[in-house]
């Protein structure tokens, strides 16, 4: 069979920047185009080498100089929280997460704009607009979701959807063999909630329902505290020079 031009990925490279996680660093970016007929097999491809998805982009980082960047999926079936993860989903047992199209909405941008300028003012994000937010969302061509987290209310049972003004979305990306958590963004005034990690334990919940067997989180960086967080979600496996090597 003839390949189309449109099916074989052309990869590029980014120049130097900044680092945005280790000081004194420089980056620099491998990416291609998700488009097209093989978009959705060619992102499960990269995935699991490494990449990750922003819009219909993936990229991995290629700087000359470092190696800090280290892909990180959770092992989902072994994974057994902690003592302050438990108390972290029950702190936050009033919350229900509904997986909904990715399509933009006021209240999402609302809380997006509420999330940057609180935790990331200084972040190469902070300039978004609705548009480039809407773009972000439901630019893509692989199978991928918005997850809206809601108070519970009193049809929740029935209907499975919270009420109320969201406090956190998750968008993410259904692969076949895990879910992939491309960007989330929550309530910067519920600090008390740790949100950010309760979305990642909700989402190894989800993966383990759908019987897939990680959760991509994407880079881990040794070295900076931003990354930090992702060494606490064990087992899990990191992408080493001789593949997927697990971490107990």
């Amino acid at each position: 069979m003839t390949s189309h031009p449109r099916d074989t990925p052309q990869f590029y490279l980014t120049a130097p920047s900044p680092c945005p996680y280790l000081p004194g660093q420089e980056e620099r970016k491998v990416f291609t185009h998700l488009v097209g007929r093989r978009a959705r097999d060619l992102n499960e491809i990269l995935t699991q080498g490494g990449f990750r998805r922003s819009q219909t982009i993936a990229y991995r980082p290629a700087c000359e100089t470092c190696r800090a960047c280290v892909s990180v999926r959770v092992v989902v079936d072994e994974f057994e929280p902690s003592a302050s993860q438990r108390r972290i989903v029950a702190r936050n047992d009033d919350l229900v997460g509904t997986a909904e199209p990715n399509r933009p909405a006021s209240e999402q941008y609302a809380l997006f704009r509420r999330y940057l300028d609180a935790r990331h003012g200084d972040g190469g994000m902070v300039d978004m607009t609705v548009l480039d937010y809407a773009m972000m969302i439901e630019d893509s061509h692989v199978d991928t979701h918005l997850v809206a987290y809601r108070r519970r209310g009193p049809d929740t049972a029935i209907h499975g959807r919270g009420i109320g003004d969201p406090v956190a979305f998750c968008l993410t990306d259904v692969l076949a063999d895990g879910l992939s958590m491309v960007y989330s963004f929550y309530d910067p005034e519920a600090q008390a909630r740790s949100l950010g990690t309760f979305m990642i334990l909700d989402h190894i919940r989800r993966a383990k329902t759908l019987g897939l067997p990680y959760l991509y989180l994407g880079y881990w960086v040794e070295g900076s505290r931003k990354m930090d967080y992702k060494a606490k979600f064990r087992p899990q496996q990191r992408l080493m020079g001789q593949g997927w090597v697990r971490v107990p």
